[in-house]
């Protein structure tokens, strides 16, 4: 199932793509089932939902604003230099323990969106990576059952304000100016993917042109690694984001560097699940 969280005239709405194209409805209509971090965290059976959904009327995406899958999650972990050949580049070579920093929900921005580049800074950088999207209360996990937790997948642009990132070794700021994490188009349940969404392409194109092409089998940590080192020290909660680290060719270590201006369109595309798109903006 691909879920889709959106809004239409400003109403929230949950939709499911099928063959036919959007299916969903809008808070108020009979039938709403709720938010998808809503069903998540009721533990909801995400496929009789899927399947009542598709029976629903069809949404023109045209006329709607895709929104994040999970608009607000509780936590946005996200992992650096978690590609072997991107660690490479970066000279920094592949972590003993992953590279860990947070990002906030103001920094969330959906398909189709605008990631804004910000007035302060020329440097924003585009990231392609595979987001994790947790369905289960989650604590101590060991590897053997964490990927029981994750509900689905989805694609996400970890778009970096680079000269920020790099003032301090703590990369905070630099990954949370509002509206820089590309996050959509839609959440992929697990059952649709490989086991941890192994061996998938994941890619980067700014303005048609490839910049990054590499596979989630180059991972460092794996999915389920991540989920149960990270539930080590802390309690993962329905619709938490994990975002697993991005492949060789970032804007940042190229002769001469490329970065982002308004103007641009950068899509992240994750074999399996889609493609997100979204503009740059001036900020």
């Amino acid at each position: 199932m691909r879920f889709v969280s959106y809004e239409r005239g400003g109403v929230p709405g949950i939709g499911v793509m099928t063959e036919s194209g959007l299916r969903g409805l809008e808070a108020g209509a009979g039938g709403y089932p709720g938010s998808l971090r809503g069903l998540l965290s009721r533990g909801a059976d995400l496929a009789a939902v899927g399947a009542a959904l598709a029976a629903a009327p069809t949404v023109d995406t045209a006329a709607i604003v895709f929104s994040p899958p999970i608009p607000r999650p509780s936590k946005i972990l996200c992992v650096g230099l978690n590609y072997r050949a991107h660690g490479d580049e970066t000279g920094l070579g592949a972590p003993a323990y992953p590279e860990v920093f947070a990002r906030f929900p103001s920094s969330l921005v959906g398909h189709r969106g605008a990631i804004v580049k910000p007035s302060v800074s020329d440097r924003l950088d585009y990231e392609a990576e595979l987001a994790a999207v947790i369905g289960r209360r989650c604590r101590s996990a060991s590897p053997s059952e964490a990927l029981g937790f994750v509900a689905g997948y989805s694609a996400f642009n970890d778009a970096s304000v680079r000269d920020y990132q790099m003032r301090t070794t703590q990369w905070t700021v630099g990954k949370n100016f509002d509206a820089t994490g590309g996050f959509g188009p839609w959440l992929v349940t697990a059952d649709e993917l490989p086991p941890g969404a192994d061996g998938l392409r994941v890619r980067a194109r700014l303005n048609g042109t490839t910049m990054q092409d590499g596979d989630t089998g180059d991972m460092t940590f794996k999915v389920a690694d991540l989920v149960a080192m990270l539930s080590e020290a802390m309690t993962l909660e329905p619709g938490d984001l994990i975002v697993t680290g991005t492949p060789a060719g970032v804007g940042f270590t190229r002769d001469p560097p490329v970065f982002m201006r308004p103007g641009d369109v950068c899509e992240v595309e994750v074999e399996g699940i889609g493609t997100l798109m979204n503009t740059v903006a001036a900020g």
